[in-house]
């Protein structure tokens, strides 16, 4: 992320090979593999799982649900602000610091910087 970009202008998408499901409630449910010699010495020693599933409750799943390759971070917010209201306050910050998770976790990916529109 270049210092000149703003974050509220990344675009993201969910990444093509995450396996995501969808609970009866509406909650996002995401599989995620425990790789790596640790998990391996857990899973063997400990009865750990090979597989954990993370559940994004409320603004999460709907988060998640907006994320779609099109969208900016801040329309993003714009739509958690129109369902959650002050509960999501506050908003940015909290968003911002969600997405990164997201990024981090190998969840989503970063589809570019919307530096300037497209002419119509």
């Amino acid at each position: 992320m270049n210092n000149k970009d703003n974050f509220l202008d990344y675009i993201f998408e969910i990444n093509s090979d995450l396996n995501r499901t969808i609970s009866s409630s509406g909650e996002v449910i995401v599989e995620m593999k425990n790789k790596g010699f640790t998990n391996m010495i857990a899973q063997k020693f400990f009865k750990k799982p090979a597989v954990s599933h993370i559940h994004l409750p409320g603004m999460g799943s709907f988060i998640f649900g907006c994320i779609n390759g099109k969208r900016t971070v801040f329309e993003i917010g714009a739509l958690l602000k129109d369902e959650y209201g002050e509960a999501a306050e506050p908003l940015y910050e909290r968003l911002s610091l969600y997405m990164k998770q997201l990024q981090n976790s190998g969840f989503i990916r970063q589809v570019s910087p919307l530096h300037e529109l497209p002419a119509d």
